[in-house]
């Protein structure tokens, strides 16, 4: 009997991200499986729920809303940084993703919108934040949880 996905349950899977125009943003597919537990949040919420379940065979194709995934872009994560903060071995140009860490010690990517003298522009939003999302999933393995 095929387990089914439920809270708790160690999942392995071929997952894929593609965007609106049919960029593929990430895809496990032609490559090494992705394994994680329902809940640790190693996959968003919303597509933690799409999950919920399926059983090893099963395949899952659905388009998520911008809300659904990663977010709309939100302004108050657009900011200012003084130049004089970044390494000067660092090729600042638009369009380079910078790691962060934060007070708290983790790590942060920030994307460089525009370069000026003194400071620099750097979007912290997640870089598919407004994109709609086509997530497509292969069900190889499911381990329920260990009681």
């Amino acid at each position: 009997m095929k387990i089914p996905i439920g809270p708790g349950s160690r999942v392995t899977l071929h997952l894929s991200l593609t965007l609106e125009d049919g960029t593929v943003a990430e895809t496990t597919f032609g490559d090494d499986p992705h394994t994680f537990t329902m809940g640790d949040g190693s996959l968003l919420p919303g597509l933690e729920l799409a999950l919920y379940g399926l059983r090893p065979g099963d395949t899952q194709r659905l388009v998520l809303s911008p809300g659904q995934a990663f977010g709309l872009p939100d302004s108050a994560q657009v900011r200012w940084l003084p130049r004089s903060g970044f390494d000067a071995a660092l090729a600042l140009e638009p369009g380079v993703i910078i790691g962060f860490e934060t007070p708290a010690g983790e790590e942060l990517a920030g994307s460089v919108l525009s370069v000026g003298e003194d400071r620099v522009e750097v979007d912290f939003n997640h870089p598919l934040a407004g994109h709609a999302i086509t997530f497509a999933v292969e069900i190889l393995e499911v381990v329920p949880v260990q009681e």
